[in-house]
């Protein structure tokens, strides 16, 4: 008789965990561009720097987390 818990996961709790992730992406990047912006404004510079580095910080920590997560659950 197979283990219940050695079964691979069903679709809807696939389809929550990566709804989660998409969430969890939107909310890094839009605080990332926010507080790039705002730290922009605040110092008055024309070209956005501060936004630019943020964003791309933002992008390489969920690249890093969406790796980590699709690895463990395999």
């Amino acid at each position: 008789m197979e283990n219940p818990s050695s079964r691979k996961p069903n679709n809807r709790n696939l389809l929550l965990r990566y709804a989660g992730l998409a969430f969890q992406m939107m909310t890094t990047l839009g605080l990332g561009v926010f507080a790039g912006y705002k730290l922009d404004h605040w110092i008055g510079w024309r070209f956005p720097v501060f936004l630019i580095i943020f964003s791309l910080i933002a992008l390489a920590i969920l690249l890093w987390q969406i790796i980590k997560d699709t690895r463990r659950h395999e």
